[in-house]
């Protein structure tokens, strides 16, 4: 019997025996594990329900993948940037593809988290510290200034416009 698993965000058509390469999983060499998101299983040119299949494997070892080179260059501009990377796997055995059902082992649930109380412990009340109980007081406002007339640029213009010479824009060149 035949299954497509999804692991790790890619698809592994497996068999009982077969060994697979899958991005890293949590767990120990020699421990088994169950492969639960069946997509599809079969065996020669049949289809079984999915739903009812369980694939189990057992971890062989933790181990890292090829190392990947990252080379950037721009040229002319004297840019190079080298970076390698190398992928944390899971090298697996599949020890069972069948008809589990519903005495098959199902993958662990994660635990949900428990509401935190609205009221505080003792133990957190005891370390806070105590607020400041002193009332603020009101700020005293600030006396209005007043704001001086502006300066008059104006006698020079009308100096040169009483002289006979027009007055050049503000933004020209001499």
């Amino acid at each position: 019997m035949f299954a497509v698993v999804r692991t790790g965000g890619k698809q592994y058509r497996v068999a009982a025996g077969d060994k697979i390469a899958v991005e890293k999983l949590a767990g120990a060499a020699g421990d088994t594990i169950t492969l639960g998101d069946v997509l599809l299983a079969g065996e020669g040119g049949e289809l079984a329900d999915a739903a009812k299949v369980v694939v189990s494997a057992q971890i062989i070892a933790q181990a890292k993948g090829e190392k990947v080179i990252i080379f950037k260059k721009r040229r002319r501009h004297n840019y190079r940037r080298k970076n390698g990377h190398r992928q944390q796997l899971t090298l697996l055995r599949i020890t069972a593809v069948g008809a589990g059902g519903a005495a098959a082992p199902k993958p662990a649930k994660k635990a949900e988290a428990k509401p935190v109380a609205a009221e505080a412990t003792p133990a957190t009340e005891a370390t806070t510290k105590p607020a400041a109980t002193k009332p603020a007081a009101p700020k005293p406002a600030k006396p209005a200034a007043a704001k001086p007339a502006p300066a008059k640029a104006a006698p020079a213009k009308a100096a040169k416009a009483a002289a006979g010479k027009p007055a050049k824009p503000a933004g020209a060149a001499e």
